[in-house]
């Protein structure tokens, strides 16, 4: 089975709200072997956009949009405890967040299991963080790198404002940005900010991780 055809397979299974054969659906992956990276990137991922473009089109109802991503959700904490094993294992932290007023939380818990996979400890936070409860949170665990996820280009200004917000109190904190809303000002906005990394999708991250060598220690 090739990543169209599973992505195919996928989507009328979020739309009918079919939880069960979603499982099957991934265990046959494991089962042939896929990587997490294959079916996050090329599974999960490409559907849950069919399904973010059928309820802006006004296709589906909110109702389904919510279901399918109830769904994906429980795929993606089946997928953790079955592939995810090297959490913690080095000493990199990561904060992981959708930025203020962001509802949508999948692209980025997808993003903090990728660094789990490489070693990273991630502190996910999920959705519609708000931006000073971000900033105690940062102070707090004093991680490596904050990664923010930002699925509806609306939230630009929330975004822009949590990095000038983050410059202020950590000014050389690294920081990735990413989702589905950044694909057309993505490059633009990590050119207007200093220590700010734009990565397109997964396969991206994978390379960024893959070539990351941060060796900040963690605190006792």
């Amino acid at each position: 089975m090739n990543r169209q055809s599973s992505n195919n397979e996928l989507l009328p299974i979020l739309l009918n709200g079919d939880r069960n054969r979603g499982l099957e659906v991934v265990n046959r992956l494991l089962e042939e072997g896929k990587d997490v990276i294959t079916i996050y990137e090329g599974v999960i991922k490409p559907a849950m956009y069919e399904v973010g473009e059928l309820w802006e089109e006004g296709k589906i109802s909110v109702a389904s949009e919510h279901l399918a991503s109830a769904i994906v959700e429980t795929l993606l904490g089946h997928l953790y405890y079955r592939i995810i094993k090297n959490s913690g294992t080095n000493k990199m932290v990561v904060v992981v967040t959708s930025v203020e007023d962001e509802v949508h939380q999948i692209g980025a818990k997808m993003v903090s299991d990728m660094f789990e996979i490489h070693g990273w400890t991630s502190h996910f936070l999920g959705a519609n963080t708000p931006i000073d409860e971000l900033l105690d949170f940062v102070t707090k665990v004093n991680p490596t790198i904050i990664g923010l996820s930002m699925s509806i280009d609306l939230h630009t200004r929330n975004l822009e404002k949590t990095i000038l917000k983050i410059r202020e109190r950590i000014p050389e904190m690294p920081i990735l940005i990413g989702g589905q809303g950044l694909h057309e000002e993505g490059k633009e906005i990590m050119l207007k900010h200093n220590g700010v990394l734009y990565l397109k999708d997964l396969q991206a991250l994978e390379k960024f991780l893959n070539q990351a060598h941060y060796e900040k220690d963690r605190p006792n």
